[in-house]
């Protein structure tokens, strides 16, 4: 049965290294008959969440802030899976993939418990150096808060000019974690 998988990119870089992950884990998922659905956040309009509880009222457009998150709500919501896709950013993840996730708090704000839509996820991640843990145990905790259910990880250190990660077998995982599904 073919899975709805959202990427949420939050590489500044539309032909840089992490979206090379991305388009091989998109190949592997397209292969194996999912649909996958893009979202290129450095080149939306997406505003720093406020805090003010006051979601969840419109389940078409939860927020209260009216900006390119609602391209995203309506997909997040209908996806299997959630793909977060980043370079590592001073030992995290990217302040655009940080600025549009915490956003999808208004989605939870539509359950009156303000539970969370239950997903599968991955974690694809480009870095110049190898040092994930920080990113691991962030990840590894809103998992556990979402209620998700990780299907697999990428990370691919070493890569920091574009380009660099064209070798590396950090590429064919992502493609077979993609087929996978």
């Amino acid at each position: 049965m073919s899975k709805k998988i959202i990427i949420l990119n939050g590489s500044p870089r539309r032909k840089g290294n992490t979206s090379a992950l991305i388009e091989a884990f998109t190949k592997g998922a397209k292969d194996s008959g999912n649909s996958v659905t893009e979202f290129f956040l450095d080149e939306m309009d997406i505003h720093a969440c406020k805090g003010c509880f006051g979601g969840g009222k419109n389940p078409d457009s939860p927020c209260v802030q009216k900006d390119d998150m609602d391209k995203i709500y309506s997909v997040y919501k209908e996806a299997d899976i959630i793909v977060l896709a980043t370079p590592l950013y001073y030992w995290t993840i990217s302040g655009q993939l940080k600025c549009a996730f915490d956003r999808l708090f208004a989605v939870a704000e539509c359950d009156s418990n303000c539970r969370n839509p239950k997903k599968e996820s991955v974690l694809l991640m480009a870095a110049e150096g190898h040092g994930f843990e920080e990113t691991l145990y962030w990840y590894d905790r809103l998992e556990k808060h979402m209620g998700w259910k990780s299907i697999g990880k990428v990370l691919c250190g070493g890569v920091m000019a574009v380009g660099d990660i064209a070798e590396k077998p950090e590429l064919q995982d992502a493609y077979e974690l993609g087929k996978s599904i």
